[in-house]
């Protein structure tokens, strides 16, 4: 028996099942949504979360095999907090193909609730994971002119052919004034396996699933400021190895940026009780 769609959620047609193409058009401020047989993952503080990295892999895996498009969203305490504070942003998260938990303290948050180790799978390491397989075809989509030449330079010291993949910026607008059918021409064009998307959290989440439609194979990452962590260039950096160790890159982040981050994190320990609170009360009964 098929769960009902949520207010807001619409359910695809065969055509759009297959190939996820749709009539609508690109400026359109509707959600794209589906089911499939991959949209199993059980959902942690209302979201959909893959903590088996194997499983995680596989469905990314099988999606590029079988020329399927999707989209993978990395989930951690601001993501979350906006998805739980809007139905729209949170039906984004769960009509992604699968999502990874970015964050150690949210992990041990939710492994505390339901009795149960649970590990983060960090964006940044899903990342070069996938570069260093030196396998797929990938399309770098976003950021500045500068990280994506610096980016370019660093890659393709471990992939000589990431130098023959195209790595493209997008003009600075509105989530909902991209021209995605033009995006999806360049990309479909190219026939990339992976698009990684950088143009930070929700906006990535939102390009993602609106682009989506338009696309006629690849699966699409929203991995933010990692562009940045492997460019070798401006202030954005990642943390370092003894701070990953101690899974404190969160703190890192905190102090590389306050003014942006310290206030996401304010707002996620704002609405933290609530989201414990509820998912106490889903897990005992």
């Amino acid at each position: 028996m098929k769960e009902p769609l949520k207010q807001g959620q619409q359910e695809a047609t065969p055509t759009q099942k297959k190939n996820y193409r749709s009539s609508k058009k690109s400026n359109s401020n509707e959600i794209y949504y589906y089911r499939s047989s991959f949209m199993k993952e059980k959902r942690y503080f209302n979201v959909r979360l893959e903590f088996d990295k194997r499983k995680l892999e596989q469905t990314i895996e099988n999606a590029i095999e079988e020329g399927t498009v999707g989209y993978v969203c990395s989930v951690e305490s601001n993501n979350l907090t906006v998805a739980n504070n809007n139905p729209e942003f949170l039906n984004v998260l769960n009509g992604a193909l699968v999502n990874n938990c970015d964050g150690s303290v949210l992990a041990k948050i939710l492994g505390y609730i339901h009795h149960k180790p649970l590990e983060s799978y960090i964006g940044a390491d899903i990342f070069i994971k996938y570069v260093r397989m030196c396998r797929y075809r990938q399309f770098f989509l976003g950021n500045t002119p500068e990280v994506l030449s610096g980016l370019k330079d660093n890659l393709s010291k471990i992939d000589p052919e990431i130098k023959n993949m195209r790595f493209e910026t997008l003009p600075f607008r509105k989530v909902d004034e991209f021209d995605y059918q033009g995006i999806a021409q360049m990309i479909n064009e190219d026939k990339p396996d992976i698009i990684w998307v950088s143009l930070g959290a929700p906006k990535q989440e939102m390009f993602m699933n609106r682009l989506q439609p338009y696309l006629h194979r690849g699966v699409m990452f929203g991995f933010g400021a990692i562009f940045n962590f492997n460019a070798g260039v401006g202030n954005v950096k990642r943390a370092p190895d003894w701070m990953l160790k101690l899974k404190l890159e969160w703190l890192h982040r905190a102090f590389e940026d306050p003014k942006k981050n310290v206030p996401r994190y304010w707002n996620f320990i704002k609405t933290l009780p609530r989201l414990i609170k509820e998912e106490m009360k889903r897990d005992n009964g």
